[in-house]
């Protein structure tokens, strides 16, 4: 038998850029596509560098957990991709608001370019 998926999807945080789901429920797992920027009342990559973009980011991916009916304190694993490393410390500071206590396992990616031109991209995995 195969496990059984559920989609999860909310207008609080942007429309998927391509064929994928805001969120997939498998089990007590959600897992989160990444989020960036995008504000999700204009569609716009909201303007500002690498911080400005972590709290959107932030943001969008706590509009999605939310509607999987959960929180960041759910969160077990993110993944951080950055354009550039140099904004490491910037999406560090931010990111740790999110995660006063007992932050998720991390990892954090380089990676050429992102959707729309944006710095920032995180995804997540929560249990509930």
């Amino acid at each position: 038998m195969g496990t059984r998926r559920e989609r999860i999807q909310t207008d609080r945080a942007p429309q998927a850029l391509g064929p994928y789901s805001q969120a997939i429920r498998s089990g007590d797992f959600v897992f989160c596509a990444g989020q960036v920027a995008i504000d999700p009342a204009t569609g716009a990559l909201v303007d500002g560098g690498a911080a400005e973009q972590t709290r959107q980011a932030m943001r969008n991916l706590t509009a999605v957990l939310e509607a999987a009916g959960l929180s960041p304190a759910h969160i077990v694993k993110t993944t951080i991709f950055l354009v550039s490393m140099d904004d490491f410390a910037a999406v560090n500071a931010v990111y740790a608001e999110s995660f006063a206590a007992d932050p998720p396992a991390r990892a954090t990616i380089a990676v050429a370019a992102l959707p729309l031109g944006a710095r920032v991209e995180i995804e997540a995995i929560a249990r509930g």
